[in-house]
């Protein structure tokens, strides 16, 4: 009992240990790459000093570690095993009585810490960091702001309805704006404006040119028409600019009511927030099913020694951010679900770990 609680610490030590570290080379090895190509934008747009330490980077590291934790984790698991093995301390563990399922324990209680670290900044740290740093870039070295364009249809509230053939990032304005309300028995009003512009001082839109039709029954439609009228909605200038950046910033219950909101409206743009929400938890789970992978692969002396394992380590662990990256297409051309397409890469490599621990453990 006391040789397997030693054993736990060792491999516990070591994975922590070299995860960290490798963490932390990289992480200093890449500001310094990203300071030297932005040093022209700081000095060009004169960003203060304090805002591209506090504001950038300190909140760029967390979203940095989070992305890659995947692949610095196999590397870690790969890297530490493969040498382990290769000083024939595998071999020694599992002569002293210790079963290979035994030996993954400490792995996977390692995997465990990783991936509630990975939650906890995906969860509450990053969304808070997230908005002084893409506030920052937005700054000093912007980005185009991405609109949903043209033929907007949005559900209001129940029975509130508003088409838009067109809307211009230029100047914040609808172009063939109309608002519908409707009832049981059918349509109760219908305002059309030849164009609406969003007043960001009174949180309004501004119709102009606008025709207003009340229908009554009968013969009793009133109708109004004028140069100019102002209307408030349940829909602003930000809800044209929902993207991964900004979805990105928002807290989890903040995240929720905007899907809820975006389904309701039968807005296309909640797909950036189904991405995030499914993201921030599939991210984290990539840990354990990495760990097994890395694991079986290193557990066993190949020729080509320690160089070979790291190199198959780094190919499957990119093919996997990869693949991560690339079913983000399958929601953004409606082909998958996000909580289906978001998790594949995490589904097929859980048969890929099993069938490789499987292999190891014989």
């Amino acid at each position: 009992m006391t040789l397997v609680k030693r054993l736990d610490r060792y491999i516990m030590g070591k994975f922590l240990g070299t995860f960290f570290l490798s963490l932390l080379l990289i992480i200093g090895i890449v500001i310094i790459f990203d300071i030297s190509e932005r040093i022209d934008d700081f000095v060009a747009k004169e960003a203060p000093l304090h805002a591209i330490i506090f504001d950038y980077y300190l909140n760029w590291i967390p979203y940095f570690m989070n992305m890659f934790s995947p692949l610095f984790v196999f590397i870690t698991v790969i890297f530490f095993t493969s040498i382990m093995t290769s000083n024939s301390e595998i071999i020694a563990i599992l002569s002293c009585g210790v079963s290979y399922h035994r030996m993954m324990v400490p792995y996977i209680v390692t995997a465990t810490l990783i991936a509630l670290l990975s939650l906890t900044l995906n969860l509450w740290i990053i969304p808070r960091a997230n908005a002084p740093r893409v506030a920052f870039e937005q700054k000093y070295f912007p980005r185009h702001r991405i609109s949903n364009g043209r033929d907007i249809h949005y559900k209001l509230e129940d029975n509130k309805f508003v088409y838009m053939e067109s809307f211009s990032t230029w100047n914040n304005t609808a172009y063939n704006f109309t608002l519908e309300q409707v009832s049981e028995n059918g349509l109760v009003s219908k305002i059309s404006a030849e164009s609406a512009r969003w007043d960001s001082t009174t949180a309004s839109w501004r119709l102009k040119n606008y025709f207003i039709r009340d229908y009554g029954t009968g013969l009793s439609d009133r109708v109004r028409t004028g140069k100019q009228i102002d209307t408030v909605l349940t829909l602003t200038v930000d809800d044209f600019y929902r993207n991964k950046y900004t979805v990105a910033q928002l807290d989890n219950d903040a995240l929720n009511a905007l899907i809820a909101t975006q389904k309701h409206r039968g807005d296309k743009n909640v797909m950036y927030a189904e991405i995030e929400k499914n993201n921030r938890y599939a991210m984290p789970f990539s840990a354990f099913i990495l760990t097994i992978i890395g694991v079986s692969l290193s557990t066993r002396k190949r020729r080509g020694g320690i160089g070979w394992n790291i190199a198959l380590g780094i190919a499957l662990s990119f093919s996997y951010i990869l693949f991560m990256k690339f079913s983000e297409m399958f929601v953004h051309t409606d082909t998958l679900p996000a909580s289906i397409a978001l998790w594949l890469p995490n589904i097929i490599y859980i048969f890929v770990a099993a069938f490789l621990y499987y292999k190891a453990s014989r």
